[in-house]
């Protein structure tokens, strides 16, 4: 009897070993996001065994044990009209609330889903919330994206497919179908999803064929670089819960069918070592050091390599690509850019991607609203329904909204 409290004792020792992790102080929610992040790491950690095994894809069985242990939920009105399509061989998710009498056409609002171009789906109950939460507030016509995902395919797929659903949508013809004001419509999203839509936002502005471009642009903390695996935000927040510094890497390595046996060295900023010529012109679209206030650069220093590892760029020039990384585009095509909001946490590796593009935008000429949040971390503003609920969340996306409705 006493060695079974023993061994119970040890066994709760390491549980709570396992599950702790110190946080900041201003963190809302903090033993409830420990123990999400330490049941996604265990998930993580036994879907990467099954990959060393070379049974399977780690991340094909992450995301079949994400739908697996999804339970449809829908947070949104009865009301709310959900219809699956095909735009232009792309599947999306098409959220209508009822119609009003008087109303002829309803604004809308185009929604490409995070999951570091790997998880998750339109069809979650998380994303389906989310957007019918949107529709529901701004009565308002949401199309989210069903882009395919890494494994089954990788850069430059995902962008292509969101670049032509969003296509399909603006023409005429399809916007009278769902009865959208083609002056009224937005492009957002969140993480990669933000990485997404505020690259073919910048693809959207440079084809002059267009009669149809977006009033405007929402980007929840967006993933918009793979220069600097450095700045401020990604060393303070390296080992933070849900997203650290080596797993938003895995993602990027992920995303561009990269080896992973560059890691390491993308990792202290090898890959843009001041030798590596391909590099060279897109340093001073990044240089944090002047577009990052004080009170996020802190006593952070550069990591600039003199020398480094040439050709990772070779066989990854994806790292360079705009359509891949916004971040990194030219003021010429900054210029050309809707109006635009970028939502951004404290706790999260993505924070100066966000404040970093948001200065270059209001550089460029473009009106910007940058939503900070001290207590907030990454993903938060999905988790907003049971077991997954964080007032995180339901601060995040109501600031969201909120902005959407006064400026759409």
């Amino acid at each position: 009897m006493r060695a079974a409290w023993v061994l119970l004792t040890a066994l709760a020792a390491l549980a709570a070993y396992y599950v702790y992790l110190p946080l900041p102080g201003v963190v809302s929610d903090p033993w409830k996001l420990m123990l999400m992040d330490a049941a996604f790491r265990a998930v993580q950690q036994t879907c990467h065994l099954i990959h060393y095994l070379r049974l399977s894809h780690h991340l094909i069985v992450l995301n079949y044990l994400i739908y697996t242990f999804d339970m449809l939920k829908s947070a949104s009105s009865e009301d709310i009209n959900i219809t699956d399509a095909i735009f232009d061989g792309v599947k999306v998710r098409v959220f209508e609330p009822p119609a009003k009498r008087d109303e002829r056409l309803k604004r809308s609002v185009l929604y490409v889903h995070g999951g570091g171009w790997a998880l998750a789906s339109a069809r979650t109950s998380l994303y389906n919330n989310l957007c019918g939460i949107i529709a529901e507030s701004l009565n308002a016509v949401v199309v989210s994206v069903e882009y395919r995902l890494v494994p089954e395919v990788c850069f430059p797929e995902q962008f292509h497919d969101v670049l032509r659903a969003t296509k399909h949508f603006l023409q005429p013809d399809v916007l009278a179908e769902y009865s959208v004001d083609p002056s009224r419509i937005a492009i957002s999203g969140d993480s990669a999803g933000g990485n997404l839509a505020a690259a073919v936002c910048q693809q959207l502005s440079k084809e002059e064929n267009l009669t149809v471009r977006p009033k405007l642009q929402a980007l929840i903390y967006p993933a918009l670089q793979a220069f600097d695996f450095n700045t401020p935000s990604y060393q303070q927040n390296m080992n933070m819960v849900i997203l650290p510094r080596s797993i938003m890497i895995n993602y990027w390595v992920d995303y561009f069918n990269g080896n992973y046996d560059f890691i390491h060295s993308l990792l202290i900023n090898n890959h843009t070592a001041l030798d590596v010529g391909q590099a060279l012109s897109f340093r001073r679209h990044l240089n944090w050091t002047s577009l990052l206030p004080s009170s996020f650069k802190k006593n952070y220093k550069p990591v600039i390599q003199t020398t480094g590892k040439a050709e990772i760029i070779q066989e990854i020039p994806a790292l360079l690509d705009v359509r891949a990384v916004p971040l990194l585009a030219e003021n010429e095509t900054l210029q050309l850019q809707p109006k635009t909001y970028i939502l951004t946490c404290e706790n999260d590796v993505l924070r100066d991607d966000g404040v970093m593009y948001a200065k270059r935008l209001e550089n460029a000429g473009v009106e910007v609203t940058l939503d900070h949040f001290d207590d907030c971390f990454h993903g938060c503003v999905i988790f907003t329904v049971w077991p997954t609920d964080f007032s995180a969340g339901i601060h995040t996306r109501k600031s969201y909204i909120k902005w959407l409705d006064e400026n759409l």
